[in-house]
């Protein structure tokens, strides 16, 4: 197997291939000085099974491009097998028809990625499971949740916790966590007035005295969970922590959680960590290299990959 690495998260791919204890495969993803993408593979890959480490976060659409590009370049110089290795899915949250006349973007972006060279896709906690069915190739959708709740059972150890869902779209997420911790489950009743602004309603269940685990899947302006932190304080929680898969962060969004009662939060390293996320106090990355490393491995050897759902 083959390992190339894009420029949206280098040094995840780097812990990647550390972890298999394999090199980076040569090759050069380069700009012209009108910004076009251009990729050089510089070694030889014919007959083999290579697979492409790209988040598409921001800039997304360079990020994407980039991707495409690449996997065209595989595809030319006849690698046996080209698998997408996407930690973050950009686009992911249009993936449907949010009103009249707009896109879904999510489906678009599955077909550019097929029909660009893509004979298989490996995920990370994607926003909405049934993504993985715009694809008409397989899809491996790997889950956060193993991860988190081994770190929260070393890291809140004897206290009294309850497992949060920001909204009712994320519980299912949550209460997986919640199972493994053998805890709780609370819910945030949100409205959503327009888009990036959310208002917390209710908090349904008892989170009086409890150390609460905001669990999500992407944490964008940061507005959602600031405001569900100080709905649950007001409701009598103990203390407020949060994990979330993608740290996306964009804007204020860090200073903004800096301010809010978060104790911690807790992301992967999905996403490559800005200045300012490196620099925060309250704001922690874990590695999914070992997760994604295992991951490609066993697709490599056509081993079990449902086995790391657990």
């Amino acid at each position: 197997m083959k390992i190339l690495a894009c420029n949206s998260n280098r040094p995840l791919a780097e812990a990647v291939a550390a972890a298999l204890n394999l090199p980076l495969t040569q090759a050069s993803v380069r700009r012209f000085a009108d910004l076009e993408i251009f990729v050089e593979i510089q070694e030889n890959i014919r007959g083999e099974d290579v697979f492409v480490i790209q988040s598409t976060s921001y800039p997304a659409n360079d990020n994407l491009m980039e991707l495409l590009i690449t996997l065209d370049a595989l595809r030319r110089a006849s690698a046996r097998r080209v698998t997408a290795v996407i930690p973050y899915f950009g686009y992911a949250r249009q993936d449907r028809k949010s009103g009249p006349r707009t896109p879904i973007s999510a489906k678009l972006v599955a077909n550019l990625i097929t029909q660009a060279g893509a004979d298989r896709v490996l995920t990370l906690d994607l926003h909405a499971g049934q993504i993985q069915g715009f694809f008409d190739i397989p899809v491996d959708n790997l889950f956060g949740a193993p991860l988190f709740a081994r770190d929260i059972q070393e890291r809140y150890k004897g206290r009294d916790l309850m497992v949060v869902s920001p909204d009712v779209g994320g519980v299912v997420r949550a209460r997986a966590i919640a199972t493994r911790l053998h805890t709780d489950l609370a819910i945030i009743d949100k409205r959503r007035p327009r888009a990036g602004v959310s208002e917390v309603m209710n908090v349904i269940g008892d989170v009086s005295g409890r150390d609460c685990i905001l669990v999500d899947d992407i944490v964008d302006s940061g507005g959602t969970l600031c405001n569900a932190a100080e709905a649950l304080l007001k409701n009598g929680a103990h203390s407020v922590s949060v994990y979330v898969t993608h740290g996306v962060l964009s804007g204020g969004a860090v200073a903004r959680i800096g301010a809010a009662p978060i104790q911690q939060l807790i992301c992967t390293d999905s996403i490559q960590a800005t200045e300012a996320v490196r620099v925060s106090s309250n704001i922690k990355q874990l590695t999914v290299a070992p997760l994604l490393a295992e991951a490609m491995r066993r697709i490599s050897e056509e081993a079990s990959v449902s086995t790391l759902f657990n």
